[in-house]
Formats: structure tokens, sequence, C-alpha cells
């Protein structure tokens, strides 16, 4: 890519950092923290977290990426807001709380409302059009991850796929969204990585979890509660949110077949176990 563009990074957790390392390559990043010794850490080179790639990218790399404490300063001039704060799933709730993304976007409208916010965080389906309207804001995709405790960086330097969603019938939206996706193959040193687009947490969501469940990373309770989403019925599937406020999302029979289908048989035969 030519431009260089300016971004910041909400959250230095394993995904956050893993992507601002990424990014900084080639482009000017801001990790944004709450913890004033992990921003001192990255500032001086050392990671916060376990993962070797991490570690090994910010002592040797010449990267672009300073770490602060200060929100406002670093999104107020920043092309894209990554969003990779926490959001822990209570298992007996079954809901995630996403209160930290929500913090992240309001200080994003208040400092910047034109940026991009590229929500990295795991989500409930349906979450991002909620928080669109919400806020009254168009400029938030979601992007979701595909990572590894402690081979984050890894990861992404290496990806099994990509994938941005967005609303397809907003041009602007949809330019942003492969910019994303071209900043993100841009840092990886794997090359001819596939990459998706598409318009909402549907297919997202059944690829991440699937791509959770290949890294035997996901825990008892998060894939426990993913596949009490998934309904088959005679005429398609119905993709159920963790969160009950969410209407579920029903698939026709055509719909499904426009899906990959490696993902359609990995959803049939996750439900078929039970």
């Amino acid at each position: 890519m030519k431009k260089e563009y300016r971004i910041a990074v909400a959250g230095t957790g394993y995904v956050g950092l893993s992507i601002a390392t990424l990014l900084s390559q080639h482009h000017q990043v801001t990790a944004v923290d709450i913890i004033p010794e992990k921003v001192d850490m990255i500032n001086n080179r050392k990671s916060p977290i376990q993962d070797d790639y991490i570690e090994k990218y910010l002592a040797e790399k010449e990267l672009n990426l300073t770490a602060t404490l200060d929100a406002k300063a670093a999104y107020s001039d920043a092309d894209f807001v990554v969003i990779a704060a926490p959001t822990n799933y209570d298992s007996h709730t079954q809901h995630f709380d996403t209160s930290a993304v929500e913090a992240v976007i309001k200080l994003v409208m208040e400092y910047n409302p034109n940026a991009i916010m590229v929500i990295k965080s795991t989500i409930p389906v349906g979450y991002t059009a909620s928080v669109r309207e919400k806020f009254n804001s168009k400029n938030i995709i979601f992007s979701p991850e595909f990572l590894r405790e402690s081979k984050a960086l890894y990861d992404n330097l290496y990806p099994s796929r990509i994938i941005v969603g967005t609303d397809l019938n907003d041009e602007r939206l949809v330019e942003a969204a492969h910019e994303f996706g071209g900043l993100l193959q841009e840092g990886a040193i794997k090359e001819n990585i596939d990459t998706l687009d598409s318009k909402g947490e549907l297919l997202i969501t059944i690829m991440s979890s699937l791509a959770q469940e290949e890294s035997r990373s996901i825990s008892e309770n998060v894939t426990w509660g993913w596949r009490k989403r998934i309904r088959k019925y005679k005429d398609g599937i119905s993709l159920i949110s963790l969160n009950p406020s969410y209407e579920p999302i029903f698939f026709t029979k055509s719909q499904v077949e426009e899906l990959p289908v490696r993902v359609v048989g990995r959803v049939m035969e996750s439900r078929s176990r039970f």
C-alpha cells in the first residue's frame, strides 16, 4: 500500500498487541491501554504478554509503534481505530460483557467520529448493527480474530483467512473494509490469503467459531454456547445469538448453499452432536 495510515489500537492483550505489532511494520500505530506498566513495557520494546513472535518483533524489528494512556491523542487523528477490548462471556447469564467495547466507541465518537472503528473483540450476533444504531454511526465494522494465545502474532503473520464484515449497501464502508483487509494482508508473511467481505456477523460468526475450534483454544463454555446457537430445520438453519435481546437469524436453503461447503458441513456436524 502506498498510503501510510494512522491507526489506533484499543487494548494491548494478545489480540490488540499482535494487531498493533503487525500493522506497525508499515503504518503509524498507537496502542492504547489503561495500565501504565504495560504502556511503559511496550515503549521499551518489551512485551507485557507471553508471545514469542511479539517479543521478537518488538526487540528486533523497526516498528512505528507507540503505546499511550492518552486515548484522546491516539484517537483524534486516526484513520482506523481497532477495538480489541475484552468481552468476557458469562456462561450462567449467557451474555457477553460488551461495556469495554462501547466505552471505546463513545470516546472515538467524541474525539474523531469520522474514524473507521474495527471491532476485533468477540461479540454476539447482531451486535455491530445494534451499536451502529445506538451510537448513530455507520463507521463501525467487524473483523473476527482467529488467534491463539501465545501465538497471536504468528497467526496474524500466517492467517488461515481474513474476514471483514460490513454493510455491503454502503460504498464507503465497503471501501474501508477492503482497505483494512489489505492492511492485514500487507503485514502478513503468508501470501494468497483467502479474504472474505461479508455483510454481517452471520457467516463471520460461523467462520470465527470454526476457526477457534480448529485452534483448540476455545473454552468449554464458549464451545457449548456456540453449539447451542445452531438449529437445523427443514427449510434451512437458524443462528441463535447468545444474547437473548437479539432475534435469531435464519438461513434459507438457498442461502446455506451459498456458504462454503466446508463451513456448511461443519455447521451441520455441530448440530448433529446434540
